[in-house]
Order: C-alpha cells, then sequence, then structure tokens
C-alpha cells in the first residue's frame, strides 16, 4: 500500500524547479505551498539516487529502483572489481534482469501531471505584471523547466493559454523578468510548430525585434535566440521580415566587430533562416548582404533566378560589392545575355549596368568576355533586339570603356576586330547618327573612353577622318540634351589635340556652334564638368588660326574670358572640382590672341585695352596651377615680343653744326623717363614692356620651378630683353639686378631637359657678352663643362650658339680676328 510522505513534499515541489541563475534561492519555491500541491508517496522515491523515479524498475530482490541509478550502480561495481549486488540488501544477484513496473510508472506519470497541472495553475495566477518580481520569475522557471522536461508538456502550456501571459511579462519594468520570459518563450516555441504560429499573431514578433536595439544586454542576446528559433517556421520567416528594420538590425550585427562570436552565428543563422522567403532576400540585399540573392540567382529555379537578376539590376551598389558580384556571378549574367530569352536577357544587362561601372569589376567582366554580346548585340537590326535593350548595351559598354583598360587587342568580333579595328569604329559612328539621344550619349561615351587612351586615341581620330564624321560630331554641342551636349564635348576635347585643324573648321561654319560652346563657357553656375571640357576644347585649337581667332574676336569671346578670369581671381565664382581645368582652359584661350598680332593689328589694341599683360603677370603667381603660370609667362613672350615694335621713340631735334662735328654728344641719355631696353616710353599696358612692369622680378621667381615647362616659358620671356633689336647691354644689366644670372647657370647645368637645355645655353651666350660675366664663368668648370657637353651632344643650332659661348670665356680660340671671313 502506497504511503504519503508530507515531510518531504516541500522539497519535491521545490526540485521540480530549475535555478534561473547562480544567485537564485532554494526558498523561491515556497510559494507553491499556499496552493496544497498534491504530497508523493515513498514508493515513488528512487533508493539510489533518492529522487523521484520517472523509469521505475524491479531486481530479483523485490527492491524497485529508478533504471537510470541502478544501471549506473552495476556500471560501478564491474569498474571497481565487485560482485553484483542489490545496493539495499546486499544480497548478490544471479540475475540483473530489470523488470519495469509499469503500475508505478503510471502512478508517478499521473501524480506529476496532477502537481503539474496545479503548478501551471499557480503559473497563470503568478504571470501578471502587477505580482512581485519573485514570484512571476518563479512561475517562469517552473514553465521553462517544464518544457525542456518533456516536449510533450508544451502542449499543456499552449492549451493553458500561458504563452500569450509570458509575452505580456516583455512590458515588464523588470530587465531580469524581461530576459527570463525571452528565455521561457524560446523553451516553449523549440521544434514545436504549434507554439510558434502562437508567436506569429498580434505583434509578438515586433516586440521581440524591439530587443535587438538593446546594446550589449542579456535581454537582446535573448532576443536573438528566440528569433532564430522562430526563423525555423516559414510563415515566421515572413512575419520577421515584413518587421521594418528587423533584417537590418540583424545584418548590421552579422558585421559588427563588437558582438561576441554566439550573437553574430544566432543572426548568421536567423538571416539564412529568413532567406528562405525572396522578399527577404531582396530586403538583405538592399542592406548589402548579397550572398542569398547571389545564391539563389545561381541555383534558384528559373523564375527565381530571373526574379533575383531584375532585382540585382535595380540596386545601387558600393565599388567593393560591384567587385564581388561580378566575381560571383558576372560569368551567369553574361551566358543569360548570350544565350537567354528576352525576358532573361533585359534583366541580366541590367544587372550588369549595376556592376560595369567600377574599373576592378568591369576587368572581371572584360576577362568573362562581356564585350563579343554587347557589341553583337548593339550592331543587331530588327525585332530580336528592342531599342531599349540597345541604350543598356550601349551604357554598359560605355562604362566597360571608360574604365580605362586598352581595348585595342581585346577581340569583340568573328573575325577578331577590336573596338578599335575601322569598321567597329564606323558602324559607332554610324549608330550615333541614326539613333535616339539615349544611345547617342552612351556611345560617345565609348568613343571619350577610346579616345582617353593613347592607345586608341589614334584610331578613333582616323576612323572619324575617314568617314568624316567631325562635323557631325560638332553638332552635338547644339542639341538640348545636357548629357548628350556634355558628352560630344569631352569627346571633342579629347580629340582637339590630334585634329584641331578639322574641328576649328567645323566650328567656324555658319552653324553656330561657337556660339553655343562660348555660352556653355560662360553659364553663370558653379563650374561643372562640361564648362571645364568646353574650355579646353578651345584652348586645344590651334592658336595660330587666325580666322578662328578673328571670329572669337567679332563673338567678343575674350571680353567674356577676360571677365571669367577676373571674377574667378577676385573669388566671385564658385569653385569646385573643375575649376582648374577650367580656369586652364580660360587662360589658354586667352594667350591667342597673343598669337595673331602681326595678322590680326586689332589684336594689339584688345589688349591694350584690357590691360591683357598685367593680368597674365598677375597669373604668374597662380601657385599649384602650373599650366597657368606657364601659359602666362607664355603669353608674355608674345606681348614682349611687340614691345620693340610699339615702343614710343624720343623725338630728337635735327642735329646742328656742333653735334655733327661731334657727334659723341648727341646720345639720347640726357632725355628722362625712357625704358633702358627699348630706348623709348614704355609701360606694361600699352606696350607689354616686361621692364617697366617690373615683371622681371616674378619672371626670376619662377626659374626654380619643379616644372621644367613652367620653367622653358619663363626664361623665353626673359630672353625677350636680349634680343638683337633691343639694348643687350642694359638687358643684361636688368638680369644681374634682379639676380637672375645664378638661376639661369643653374638650369643650363641641370639639364633637364633638351628644349631648356637649348634656351639656357642661348640666354647663356648673350650673358657672357658681358666681359665681367664672362670672366665670372671662365672660372666655373661646372657651367664650362654644361657648355661644352651642349658643344658636343647639342643639335646644330644649339651646338653653334655653345661655340660661340664657349668662345666668350676663351676655352676655344676665336679665329675672326686673324682670318676675317670665319666670323662672317
Amino acid at each position: 500500500m502506497l504511503s504519503c510522505n508530507h515531510e518531504s513534499s516541500d522539497l519535491m515541489a521545490g526540485s521540480l524547479d530549475v535555478s534561473y541563475d547562480q544567485g537564485s534561492q532554494s526558498d523561491d519555491s515556497s510559494q507553491f505551498e499556499r496552493y496544497h500541491i498534491e504530497p508523493f508517496y515513498d514508493a515513488f522515491i528512487c533508493p539510489l539516487s533518492k529522487k523521484i523515479m520517472r523509469n521505475p524498475v524491479t531486481l530479483e530482490t523485490g527492491i524497485t529502483y529508478d533504471r537510470e541509478a541502478i544501471e549506473n550502480w552495476f556500471k560501478d561495481c564491474r569498474n571497481n572489481g565487485r560482485k553484483l549486488a542489490c545496493p539495499i540488501t546486499l544480497k548478490e544477484l544471479r540475475s540483473i534482469d530489470l523488470n519495469p513496473s509499469i503500475a508505478l510508472r503510471n502512478t508517478i506519470e499521473e501524480w506529476n501531471a496532477r502537481n503539474e497541472a496545479a503548478q501551471l495553475d499557480i503559473a497563470r495566477r503568478s504571470l501578471s505584471v502587477g505580482n512581485p518580481e519573485t514570484e512571476i520569475m518563479h512561475a517562469l522557471r517552473f514553465i521553462k523547466q517544464l518544457c525542456q522536461k518533456n516536449p510533450s508538456n508544451k502542449r499543456f502550456v499552449r492549451n493553458a493559454n500561458l504563452i500569450p501571459m509570458i509575452v505580456d511579462m516583455l512590458k515588464s519594468s523588470s530587465r531580469r523578468v524581461r530576459w527570463k520570459a525571452l528565455e521561457t518563450l524560446r523553451s516553449a516555441v523549440e521544434e514545436d510548430s504549434d507554439n510558434k504560429e502562437i508567436m506569429a499573431t498580434g505583434d509578438i514578433v515586433r516586440t521581440i525585434v524591439k530587443f535587438l536595439s538593446y546594446e550589449k544586454s542579456k535581454e537582446r542576446d535573448e532576443a536573438i535566440s528566440l528569433l532564430c528559433e522562430l526563423s525555423k517556421s516559414e510563415t515566421l520567416c515572413e512575419k520577421i521580415g515584413s518587421i521594418n528594420g528587423a533584417i537590418l538590425i540583424l545584418v548590421g550585427m552579422t558585421s559588427s566587430s563588437s558582438e561576441n562570436f554566439l550573437t553574430i552565428e544566432k543572426a548568421e543563422k536567423t538571416l539564412e533562416n529568413l532567406g528562405r522567403c525572396e522578399s527577404n532576400v531582396k530586403q538583405m540585399a538592399d542592406y548589402g548582404k548579397l550572398q542569398p540573392l547571389l545564391t539563389l540567382l545561381l541555383g534558384g529555379p528559373a523564375e527565381t533566378k530571373l526574379s533575383m537578376a531584375v532585382y540585382l539590376g535595380e540596386l545601387v551598389l558600393n565599388n567593393d560589392v560591384k567587385v564581388f558580384v561580378a566575381k560571383t556571378v558576372g560569368s551567369s549574367l553574361i551566358d543569360l545575355v548570350k544565350v537567354g530569352d528576352m525576358q532573361s536577357r533585359e534583366a541580366a544587362l541590367k544587372a550588369l549596368n549595376q556592376i560595369s561601372s567600377f574599373e576592378a569589376s568591369a576587368k572581371i567582366l572584360i576577362d568573362e568576355g562581356i564585350l563579343p554580346p554587347l557589341v553583337r548585340d548593339l550592331f543587331n537590326v530588327g525585332k530580336n533586339q528592342p531599342m531599349r535593350l540597345k541604350e543598356v548595351s550601349a551604357t554598359i559598354l560605355a562604362n566597360i570603356v571608360n574604365s580605362g583598360f586598352d581595348f585595342d587587342s581585346i577581340p569583340v568580333g568573328p573575325n577578331h576586330q577590336t573596338l578599335v579595328s575601322e569598321d567597329i569604329l564606323h558602324k559607332l559612328l554610324r549608330l550615333i547618327s541614326n539613333t535616339g539621344p539615349v544611345i547617342e550619349c552612351q556611345l560617345i561615351q565609348v568613343l571619350v573612353g577610346l579616345a582617353n587612351s593613347q592607345t586608341t586615341v589614334h584610331s578613333v581620330v582616323s576612323a572619324i577622318k575617314s568617314s568624316g564624321a567631325a562635323t557631325s560630331l560638332v553638332q552635338f554641342i547644339e542639341v538640348p540634351q545636357k548629357d548628350l551636349r556634355a558628352a560630344s564635348i569631352k569627346l571633342l576635347q579629347n580629340l582637339s589635340p590630334h585634329m584641331g585643324q578639322e574641328l576649328a573648321h567645323s566650328l567656324r561654319g555658319a552653324g553656330g556652334q561657337l556660339s553655343s560652346l562660348i555660352d556653355i563657357i560662360s553659364e553663370n553656375v558653379v563650374i561643372t564638368e562640361e564648362q571645364a571640357a568646353a574650355a579646353r576644347l578651345l584652348a586645344e585649337l590651334p592658336e595660330r588660326d587666325v580666322g578662328l581667332t578673328r571670329q572669337m574676336i567679332d563673338e567678343g569671346v575674350f571680353q567674356l574670358v577676360i571677365s571669367r578670369v577676373v571674377r574667378i581671381r577676385q573669388g566671385e565664382t564658385k569653385g569646385s572640382r573643375f575649376m582648374t581645368p577650367y580656369l586652364e582652359g580660360l587662360v589658354r584661350i586667352l594667350a591667342r590672341i597673343t598669337f595673331a598680332f602681326p595678322e590680326e593689328p586689332e589684336t594689339i589694341r584688345l589688349c591694350q585695352e584690357h590691360n591683357i599683360a598685367s593680368l597674365f603677370t598677375e597669373l604668374l603667381q597662380a601657385n599649384g596651377l602650373d599650366n597657368v603660370q606657364m601659359v602666362s609667362a607664355m603669353s608674355l613672350d608674345n606681348l614682349s615680343q611687340e614691345s620693340k615694335n610699339l615702343t614710343k621713340l624720343p623725338d630728337l631735334p635735327s642735329p646742328g653744326f656742333f653735334f655733327k662735328m661731334f657727334p659723341c654728344f648727341s646720345k639720347t641719355t640726357g632725355i628722362t623717363g625712357l625704358c633702358r631696353v627699348h630706348r623709348g616710353r614704355c609701360s606694361l599696358k600699352d606696350t607689354f614692356c616686361l621692364v617697366e612692369g617690373h615683371v622681371l622680378e616674378k619672371l626670376v621667381a619662377l626659374l626654380d620651378h619643379t616644372n621644367a615647362k613652367v620653367v622653358e616659358a619663363s626664361l623665353a620671356a626673359m630672353s625677350t630683353l636680349l634680343d638683337d633689336e633691343v639694348d643687350i647691354e642694359n638687358g643684361l644689366t636688368m638680369l644681374c639686378e634682379t639676380e637672375a644670372v645664378r638661376p639661369i647657370l643653374t638650369i643650363l647645368m641641370e639639364k633637364r631637359t633638351e628644349t631648356l637645355r637649348r634656351r639656357a645655353v642661348w640666354v647663356v651666350e648673350r650673358l657672357l657678352r658681358g666681359d665681367d660675366i664672362a670672366i665670372e664663368v671662365s672660372d666655373e668648370p661646372n657651367v664650362i663643362t654644361a657648355l661644352i657637353d651642349a658643344f658636343q651632344h647639342g643639335d646644330s643650332r644649339t651646338r653653334r650658339i655653345a661655340e660661340k659661348a664657349l668662345k666668350h670665356t676663351d676655352k676655344i680660340p676665336n679665329f675672326s680676328g686673324i682670318f676675317p671671313n670665319l666670323g662672317q
């Protein structure tokens, strides 16, 4: 007969609980006593383990034990060499057969069920936000233990409607309660689809997701574990993905360096589960996690592949991701372009368009063979290639070509043609003239890319010349579509150094393109790339094309350019990254007026009226803008060469008898205000005199410039003060006074470029005509060595001038005094 054990009932009731943490107290279970939990019987207790048996079995001695406990006893006996005996009677066993006590087990299970039902009822009453924290914690621990004890118990939890009550505990003000509630929910839904379905109702998932924003908290850790479990349900996958910010937070957790490994692993697993839903995969791609999308694109059903390719074409990708995508699915997308149906080809082309605009990803696509199908689709005629697909193909080709690679060796056609083969270029030029603005713009961008490369630009120039396309390309300057216009100007700018005369001829026509170009340059906006390209296009045209210069004068171009340069120098024009090329272009446009003096006398008046020499003098000090300084020095060189023609010589009285008898007294040195070099009345504004304008000092300052072209231009401008038509002696004096001699000798000795050496030899020869300088230089071996090197290795003109210089220093004998005819 079973006897009740009331003394131990409290202990056994408490033994059903599992501690929440190391700090929990065993007497937390005392509140269950108030509900008269049914006491257990002595027969329920295993004599070995002193716990209620789960699987009672009986030995031949008639004593009943829990199966697990008696099996461990037998194992211990064997391990220690003892005979197998009954633990209570110590009687040696003849048989170790374990006979199940089915009736006792059923009784224990029924007792357990009754007590668990009672405790579930206690738990229901305890799960109220207004109850004490300890009471709520105990109830949650009991429910968690119950679910872990036997998976079938989760049904009782569900039927008792405890899950919504546990969810309500997530609103508790106690962090410990919220944490325990999340942990208990995870135990309740593990491997239980019915309980998961309950979690899909209402705002339960949204509430759990909110805990993900709790930085470095136990609630956050439990929330991610719970979501990981819930994400195993396809229904809940959609639900989790529909919560605003859920996937974004999860993606952020996987890439965070501050998360612990377990959290990252749980987040990764959750996202992996969520990836079964296409809408979630697209969300992940939006937030930079593209692998799930790429996996479906590579291995999903045909319909899914198409959906993923379409979505990939809509994404905005950073450069690193473009490379990753190109490596992962570039080849597959190209295959779709080659052999896919119309819908698949369109999706693949749009995806390729997204990843082709970065140099590294473009290189991958080139290696995978993207060029032949693109060129094929562009040149195909008929219904098989709608115009919208040609537009995308043209855009991709423009992206690829502008990535900076050389395309003269990459085959694109069946006969090993390349993009710069003449027939391919002719087809491109014809296509530009016979399609809509979008394709025209992209195909011009293709030519821009090819014309950017020194290895392919000559092929482009040759094809344009042979097809007579220069005029039609120039006409795009007037189109209303801004992108198309900007692309054509950029192309013409790239071509202008190689076919400037042809472009100048087209611009001089009656079409008005020159006026349109000037209108673009003069737009009062923040400097744009188009404006910079337009300015540089005009700057590259032949500066000695007098017809073009004449037309520019008639249209007021130079006055406009002067105004823009002045505004930039005064800080009145808003800057941008295109300011420098824009200013360089303007200065070069302005410089062309100084090349037209002999043919266009009006240009002199224009320069005088606007004090051009003063403006170029100011630009010499544009530090950091090498091209501006170089062009300004070149322009001052041109202007200074006109000084001797513009200088106003003084009116001298007719010489009387005394001056005829003594002509030495007829010198003009007594007249004040005359230029020492040009022997007349000079000014920077009217005669462009470098001396009167104090320009020489600024030119000398540029002689130690790191850019050899700036030095060369500055030295050339200074050389105008030593020309045969001016007072060389005073010119030498001016150079000495401005301390220019030593920098000039240094330039000669450095021998940076052949052009610079040639110029330096010419100036040094003039310097050495002064006896004092010649004597000083003759004692400097480095200078003499440099002159000898020029005499031995320079071109014929340099050698001849170097020989004269060496004669000034007596390093080469001057035979002209002995043999007069040798000096002629």
